[in-house]
């Protein structure tokens, strides 16, 4: 499996791009300020094709580029139904005191195509049926299969995404879990008890063997984190 990645913008946020090899689909996680560029540079050296944009959560620097990139190769955009406000009103899942101008350049709209996690993908009419993606269950796209799991606790609606293929096994964490430390809680919706319990039960099946690909800083393993995080 192919998995690239680098730190973006002012945030420092890593953006990704996943794919079974060279010279075939892929799918882009966290698209983040100041990431279309090194995106797209990534993709035509490697001769990729984007099928999706996956987003762990909805804070603005992991979304800052969404709108572009999405436009840029046609592709939906899949975020949880919990944290989709933020797409078009970043600020609202931001602490008050944190500083506006930080915000400045965010597009603060959506991109055109919208697809939330545990919703049926024939939208209201689907939620009326009762239809919708279960927990865990996965997305297959780019030749790969992707479990979307919710996590919520650094935001409302925080996943993670776990991708298996041919033996190795790959965790994106986002803000939920990093190298040595766990996300923040002190935000709107946050739930420091929901973080732990939730990422006890996504990570309980799981080898000491994955691979951990989070959403700033660098990687680590879940052999690692559980000698720091004992709950995991």
């Amino acid at each position: 499996m192919l998995v690239l990645g680098f730190p973006a913008g002012s945030f420092e946020t890593n953006a990704y791009v996943i794919a079974p090899g060279p010279g075939s689909g892929c799918l882009i996680i966290d698209p983040g300020q100041r990431s279309a560029d090194g995106l797209h540079e990534l993709i035509t050296r490697h001769r990729l094709e984007p099928e999706a944009v996956l987003i762990t959560h909805g804070h603005m620097d992991h979304t800052w580029d969404a709108v572009p990139v999405s436009r840029r190769y046609g592709v939906p955009v899949h975020i949880h139904p919990d944290d989709r406000f933020m797409l078009a009103a970043p600020a609202r899942g931001l602490p008050a005191n944190f500083p506006g101008e930080l915000l400045e350049g965010h597009p603060c709209a959506e991109p055109s195509d919208v697809r939330l996690f545990g919703e049926s993908e024939e939208g209201e009419e689907g939620r009326e049926r009762g239809e919708g993606r279960e927990p865990g269950e996965p997305v297959v796209a780019a030749g790969l299969t992707v479990s979307a799991h919710h996590v919520g606790g650094h935001t409302p609606g925080s996943v993670v995404f776990h991708c298996a293929y041919e033996g190795e096994s790959v965790l994106f964490t986002g803000d939920a879990l990093f190298a040595g430390a766990l996300g923040r809680t002190d935000g709107p919706g946050g739930d420091a008890l929901g973080l732990r319990n939730s990422l006890a039960r996504v990570c309980g099946p799981m080898d000491d063997t994955t691979a951990l690909c989070t959403g700033h800083g660098g990687t680590s393993t879940l052999g690692r984190e559980r000698r720091v995080h004992a709950f995991l």
